[in-house]
């Protein structure tokens, strides 16, 4: 194999390295802000005074 194949072989192999750890650092990223999002729909649908108090007639 000359040097310019080589050259060229090693080149594309670090570019689809380089795309496919920027595609997962994308999908990290959004599973992130969907978790967050989830979070925050979690906390703003429970009422606030849901749980604190008892009511207890004997």
């Amino acid at each position: 194999m000359d040097i310019a194949a080589l050259s060229t072989s090693m080149s594309q192999a670090s570019l689809a390295q380089a795309v496919g750890i920027q595609v997962l650092s994308i999908a990290k990223d959004q599973a992130e802000t969907q978790t967050q999002n989830l979070v925050q729909m979690l906390e703003q649908s429970v009422h606030p005074s849901l749980g604190k108090t008892l009511d207890i007639r004997v």
